[in-house]
């Protein structure tokens, strides 16, 4: 089986070429924050994206003729985990989706590739709506705002797996915090193999981000809406884009902020410490759950590559339980095993409705 995975994100587009479970090729499309700007929102990327991806392939020898094409999962309503053949009941909701995220891409161009080589499907696995929240984690304030969940389950579930495999342990007997660090950050408890508590990590839950705002003041947030300087999509823009480390420093790439307190860029440090408090503080709150039991907490994403946010995290939650750093993600390898799995049989294909 000759397997194409895409995974969009809020700075790159991932790629992959699977024959059966072995990567036969690698790519992360990086794209420059000058060149999104051009784009008013994100759907509007989707072309761009597409030729840059199709560039990509021809330039490393491989022709258009996959047996499946798997795309990251889109902000569509809540469902249950698993791998789902694209139809046009997903693409529609994913034009509409309930907020915007370059991850609303990747089923959209999946099924665009999968459309223009006969005999290919399209699937897409575990998207970030995947919801298996205890009913008490749900309860909010204001009884029409229940607390929802879009949060990095795809990385999350492979990460905490592996690491169960690596330890000799079963994934339905941990308590395991994850936390995935990328241009957004969003974190769970997996208690017994279920995400009981996340994230809401589009919808300001949680620490601020390369890229996104975070929990905000409420009442200065508010403020800021009806202030007349914004409309509604540009204030969705500006909370989940151009927040974060790019607004307080100009840049979403930690390497550059590093570069900055090398060279003794005081602001930059400060700006950077506050991200590792805020996602500490964060996780920490995550305890409670299982009454205090934590068997492990492990870090992923892109970020974890960075040996300073990382040892800055290590020391604020070395008290809570050990920490293991699993670096960057496994998204690809993630999107293309199942999708192997459910074309041979052993995993079901669902449908989604």
């Amino acid at each position: 089986m000759k397997i194409l995975a895409i995974n969009p994100g809020m700075i790159s587009t991932k790629v992959g070429v699977f024959i059966d479970e072995e990567i036969v090729m690698h790519a992360c499309i990086n794209h420059p924050y000058e060149e999104l700007c051009r784009y008013p929102f994100i759907m509007d990327e989707f072309d761009y994206r597409k030729e840059k991806l199709v560039e990509e392939l021809k330039r490393q020898g491989f022709d258009m003729d996959f047996d499946v094409v798997v795309g990251r999962g889109g902000l569509v309503k809540p469902i249950e985990s698993g791998v789902y053949e694209l139809n046009e009941k997903v693409i529609e909701d994913t034009k509409h989706p309930r907020l915007h995220h370059a991850c609303n891409l990747g089923s959209l161009i999946a099924l665009s590739i999968a459309k223009e080589i006969p005999g290919c499907r399209a699937f897409t696995v575990d998207p970030g709506v995947v919801d298996e929240l205890d009913d008490i984690a749900r309860i909010t304030g204001l009884p029409e705002m229940p607390h929802q969940t879009i949060w990095h389950a795809l990385n999350q579930r492979e990460i905490a797996k592996r690491y169960c495999k690596e330890h000799g342990v079963k994934y339905e007997e941990q308590d395991l915090i994850v936390c995935h660090l990328g241009s957004g950050i969003s974190f769970a408890m997996h208690h017994h193999g279920r995400a009981v508590e996340c994230s809401d990590a589009l919808s300001g839950d949680g620490p601020f981000s390369p890229s996104r705002a975070g929990m905000l003041p409420t009442v200065q947030l508010i403020q800021l809406c009806y202030s007349g300087k914004y409309t509604e999509k540009e204030m969705l823009r500006k909370v989940n884009g151009h927040s974060g480390l790019t607004a307080h420093l100009g840049t979403n790439d930690v390497r550059v902020v590093e570069q900055r307190i090398k060279e003794g860029d005081e602001h930059a440090k400060l700006v950077l410490d506050a991200l590792i408090y805020q996602v500490a503080r964060y996780l920490g709150s995550l305890a409670p759950v299982t009454n205090g039991h934590v068997d492990a907490v492990l870090l992923t994403g892109a970020m974890s590559q960075s040996q300073y946010v990382c040892h800055g995290l290590i020391e604020r939650l070395k008290y809570l339980a050990p920490v293991f750093v699993y670096p960057g993600e496994d998204e690809l390898t993630a999107l293309a095993h199942n999708a192997y799995r459910a074309l041979i049989g052993l995993q079901e294909i669902k449908v989604y409705q």
